[in-house]
């Protein structure tokens, strides 16, 4: 346990390695890092370092992998943070097992056994098809991740999925959910073949941000201004909202929170190993912004019967 002094806590025990794990896979198929998630790996090192924490990165997605079998070997490091957590985890299980400190950002079926942050994927959707539809749009899709990352079980990306199909069947419209690259081609290709399937839609909730610079090309291409004709809401990091002309009327990760949580938690995991776990949901709310506008008919469109007023 921590030293203290005056009853406040100073560091952790000289006897433990002073350092906490964070397995976080990529999820570009290259490898690579996301934007949000370089922000999520320097939230937790910012996080750790106030308790005078080093932190350990291991990208494994399988418990398998040597990195992960690395970090979890005796005296590595004091707990782990797992992340991008799939319905069925198999790091999850193992660390369970093995009776290592960890908690969770994000969870699945298994996870009250431990600590863990998350967002409510399923709310924050139905937030996002709810607001086009105040604004009078019924021609709502959704862009979602990509197919690797939601055949893999991926958590956000089945939940959010689930929001969106509720908060549609519950309006009465009907649905059109796309899988998507996380990249700008896959995004311009996906806004084409939402336009093909219904060439009326006049708004998308999209959980991909790093296919928004192709969906807006692909608006741009087909003559749709935003937000004149066409309104854009997003689940996003920050730093989304700017990277267009457009601020992006969004719900915003709250990545520093979620970091700052999540070594809270496992903080308090190792000093009382027998407490209760805590479990906290996070549900930020939309903020609009310049990309979402009332709702204008597409023209030459004829509008669904179930619009008209008799």
């Amino acid at each position: 346990m921590a030293g203290t002094t005056g009853g406040t806590q100073t560091g952790p025990d000289p006897a433990r390695a002073h350092a906490l794990g964070l397995v976080y896979p990529p999820a570009e198929p290259d490898g690579t890092y996301t934007e949000q998630q370089h922000d999520f790996i320097g939230g937790v090192a910012e996080a750790a370092a106030r308790y005078d924490y080093d932190m350990l990165l291991s990208p494994s997605v399988t418990a398998s992998e040597p990195s992960f079998r690395r970090m979890v070997s005796p005296g590595r490091v004091d707990g782990l943070i797992v992340m991008e957590i799939r319905l069925h985890d198999d790091r999850v299980e193992h660390l369970a097992k093995a009776g290592i400190p960890y908690v969770i950002i994000g969870r699945n079926s298994t996870a009250d056994a431990t600590g863990w942050v998350d967002l409510d994927f399923v709310g924050m959707t139905a937030d996002c098809v709810q607001h086009l539809a105040d604004l009078g749009h019924r021609r709502i899709a959704f862009v979602n991740r990509s197919e690797r990352l939601f055949d893999s079980g991926y958590g956000p990306a089945r939940l959010s999925l689930e929001g969106y199909t509720k908060a549609m069947a519950a309006l009465g419209l009907r649905e059109h959910a796309y899988l998507c690259g996380d990249d700008d081609a896959s995004g311009e290709a996906v806004l084409e073949k939402i336009l093909l399937d219904d060439p009326a839609t006049t708004s998308l909730v999209t959980m991909n941000e790093a296919a928004l610079r192709g969906v807006y090309l692909g608006l741009k291409r087909h003559g749709r201004v935003v937000p004149r004709d066409f309104s854009v809401v997003g689940v996003t990091a920050g730093r989304w909202v700017e990277q267009t002309s457009l601020r992006l009327s969004a719900i915003e990760t709250p990545v520093a929170e979620m970091s700052r949580v999540a070594v809270d938690l496992l903080r308090a995991r190792l000093i009382s190993p027998g407490a209760p776990p805590r479990h906290v949901l996070l549900k930020p709310l939309v903020a609009q912004r310049d990309s979402t506008g009332p709702c204008r008919r597409v023209p030459g469109e004829e509008p669904d019967l179930e619009e008209l007023e008799f």
